[in-house]
């Protein structure tokens, strides 16, 4: 079974103050474009750097999940440090994925240029850091979510089947 972790980061949603709209926006996004069989491994943590990192590292480690999207955090405020917990536990980083959602929601709001969203590798697994906002999370997803799969492949994860009705995914002929 192909494992994804979604990890929401929010001091308010994590203390129960307000329903994690931005987590489930994402398990719906996903079970929209991807056809393999997979589960959710869902996780709601503060805004608190250690906190992320071992969450990243139990869903990447312990869980093995091979895709894990991140909500929340990566805006210029003194809390938003889910960038910086993403690039402590990553082997390498991603940048191209934060340069397209950046690219993406330009088109929408002039402020899309104070995202830092970001993407890395750890192990096996594939960690992309999503704004918070889920109408932001489709649009981000729906710009870099067709290298994903592929990328997975070139790191030795599941191969993931995806909905072409859905979402175009891009894989080299062989």
């Amino acid at each position: 079974m192909i494992k994804i972790g979604i990890l929401t980061i929010s001091d308010r949603a994590s203390a129960g103050v307000y329903e994690d709209i931005s987590g489930k926006a994402i398990i719906d996004t996903l079970r929209e474009y991807i056809k393999s069989d997979w589960e959710p491994v869902y996780e709601i943590v503060p805004d608190e750097l250690e906190l992320i990192k071992e969450a990243l590292k139990d869903m990447a480690d312990t869980e093995d999940c091979s895709l894990i999207v991140t909500t929340g955090g990566t805006g210029p405020a003194p809390r938003d440090i889910t960038p910086e917990a993403t690039e402590a536990v990553c082997q390498k980083m991603m940048p191209g994925f934060g340069e397209l959602m950046r690219l993406t929601s330009l088109k929408y709001v002039p402020t899309a240029i104070l995202s830092r969203q970001t993407a890395g590798i750890r192990g096996k697994s594939l960690i992309i850091n999503l704004p918070g906002k889920p109408k932001s999370i489709r649009e981000c997803l729906d710009a870099v979510f067709p290298a994903v799969p592929y990328c997975i492949d070139l790191i030795e994860g599941p191969y993931i089947e995806c909905n072409e009705d859905v979402i175009k995914v891009f894989r080299p002929k062989k």
